[in-house]
């Protein structure tokens, strides 16, 4: 090209850039818009709802938020006034029946399965593989699965008979909840594996605080199982995505260090599934480290946080960290504590889920058939049974943020200091209308 054309090409191309920029400004707002709106599609939003059939047999009532009648399906309800598209259910290998809230055998999930596939929701399975919960203080091998006769001491049970074990009575589960039309789309390889599963003794738990030189047999022991778990999920249930769930938000050095182990140890998983309780784990600042991190090492996966909640009477008294000074523990407190933790996940583009663990919460059923103890972080209100303020804002994680001011009377949301009309110019305070800036839209009035 010669330069005489050259010069004309480059002319009309600053003519054009000049005249027709706030369209071309407003063009590229548009098509962000539009992707956020499609990442928000992609979003998970659910609840463990894992004690509502046993509530329910219990006769136990659920109404909404300002009273009136009884709310006749509590599936549906979640559904429309709070968005949620998701459940999850815990699974027990053979409870012994000791503790009312550990119930969740095959039938029980089977029957609760098919009814958030009925009502077209999606379905995360969450196996613990053990009689009782699971958890970083107890990892405990299901009884069925030994026997002290012929082996004499757990010391002498072996990794791979327990890896087949994992292996078959993953498969066994997945092929019976199909049938049953309960196929889940999502499933949780264990619950709260921070130190690891199916422990015989202590001996076998692992620590990912270690410095990475230090991972040993348990880590390799660890891997085995996931892996004889995952091979189970990818051939029955093939398009259901595979999550491994930790609690050590609080320590990012550890969660990174985790999730860093697997991969070294080739472990077969989709999605990175966290536990945050604040009064547990610290605050957002804490939780938004965590995330950054995992943002930073480990691009390509995403992550869910598949329990969180919050107390709206009574601070837990075995907290780790006081946060009432932020959240207190009254029903106001719980529904600034979602609004703040949606606002928080919105800045991580990596976090795709959330989930509210035993949202369902509702007393102790009749003859505390269904609760020993309140826990009062739930979303309904023990004494009164109607559904809290928190419910209805779990939404917002759907929802692209938009912050609204009203010029004349009380801020409401405070304006960046930098934002954009739609014709591209950069404003300090604008007049009515429509404004981009902060990683959002910005509506003044």
């Amino acid at each position: 090209m010669n330069s005489t054309l050259m010069n004309s090409r480059n002319m009309n191309l600053k003519k054009l850039k000049g005249r027709h920029l706030p369209f071309i400004f407003l063009f590229i707002c548009m098509m962000s818009v539009v992707g956020t709106r499609a990442s928000a599609q992609e979003r998970v939003l659910g609840a463990d709802l894992s004690l509502l059939p046993a509530y329910e047999a219990a006769g136990t009532d659920y109404y909404p938020q300002n009273g009136g009648k009884v709310i006749p399906d509590v599936l549906g309800y979640v559904k429309t006034e709070a968005g949620m598209n998701a459940v999850r259910l815990r699974l027990f290998v053979a409870p012994d029946g000791t503790d009312p809230s550990v119930c969740q055998t095959l039938g029980y999930v089977k029957d609760m399965g098919k009814r958030i596939k009925d009502a077209g929701m999606l379905f995360l399975l969450d196996f613990h593989y053990s009689d009782t919960w699971a958890d970083p203080s107890s990892q405990t091998i299901p009884a069925s699965w030994y026997d002290l006769n012929e082996i004499g001491d757990l010391d002498n049970l072996t990794d791979w008979t327990v890896e087949q074990k994992v292996y078959n009575y993953t498969k066994d589960c997945l092929n019976e909840l199909v049938s049953y039309g309960a196929t889940p789309d999502f499933v949780q390889i264990g619950n709260e594996i921070s130190y690891g599963m199916l422990w015989r003794k202590d001996y076998d738990k692992v620590y990912p605080k270690l410095a990475q030189g230090d991972c040993g047999w348990q880590w390799e022991r660890l891997g085995k199982f996931l892996n004889a778990g995952a091979k189970a999920v990818r051939e029955v249930t093939p398009d259901a995505k595979i999550i491994i769930h930790t609690e050590r938000v609080a320590e990012e050095d550890a969660t990174e260090n985790f999730y860093t182990y697997l991969d070294n140890l080739e472990v077969d998983y989709d999605i990175i599934g966290l536990s945050y309780y604040p009064f547990y784990h610290g605050s957002l600042q804490q939780l938004s480290t965590t995330l950054k991190r995992l943002q930073q090492v480990m691009p390509q996966r995403k992550v869910h946080i598949v329990e969180t909640a919050y107390n709206y009477a009574y601070y837990p008294t075995d907290a780790v960290y006081d946060l009432q000074d932020t959240w207190s523990a009254t029903v106001a407190g719980q529904q600034q504590y979602v609004e703040d933790l949606t606002a928080e996940l919105w800045r991580h583009s990596n976090v795709t889920g959330l989930y509210w663990w035993f949202a369902e919460e509702n007393g102790n059923g009749k003859n505390k058939t269904v609760l020993g103890s309140w826990l009062n972080r739930g979303l309904w209100n023990n004494s009164t049974h109607r559904a809290l303020p928190a419910l209805g804002k779990m939404q917002d994680f759907l929802n692209v943020p938009t912050l609204v001011m009203d010029v004349k009377g009380k801020k409401k949301k405070k304006q960046p200091v930098d934002v954009f009309d739609t014709t591209g110019r950069k404003v300090r305070k604008g007049g009515s209308g429509i404004y981009v800036g902060g990683g959002a839209s910005f509506i003044i009035r």
